[in-house]
């Protein structure tokens, strides 16, 4: 019983770990929001704001399909393996 306590007590600390680093990247986001908030943006700004958003989902999207396609063609079955 003691390897499983250790077990839950390890992912008891990766989610407490977890859920600190998400509150402190929502504080210092609130921050930064609330210290340009006087700022304008132009419209190379929005341009700018659109290809990086583009661009992001994008790469997301295609290394999500790389994964599907990767596991569908049976390449993760062999991985590791000597």
């Amino acid at each position: 019983m003691a390897p499983r306590l250790l077990r839950m007590k390890g992912t008891i600390g990766v989610v407490v770990t977890l859920t600190a680093l998400l509150i402190a990247a929502g504080a210092v986001a609130w921050w930064g929001w609330n210290q340009l908030a006087d700022v304008e943006m132009g419209i190379h700004g929005y341009i700018a704001l659109a290809l990086g958003v583009i661009a992001t989902l994008g790469l997301g999207m295609g290394l999500m399909w790389l994964v599907y396609y990767s596991d569908r063609q049976g390449f993760d079955d062999e991985a590791g393996r000597d």
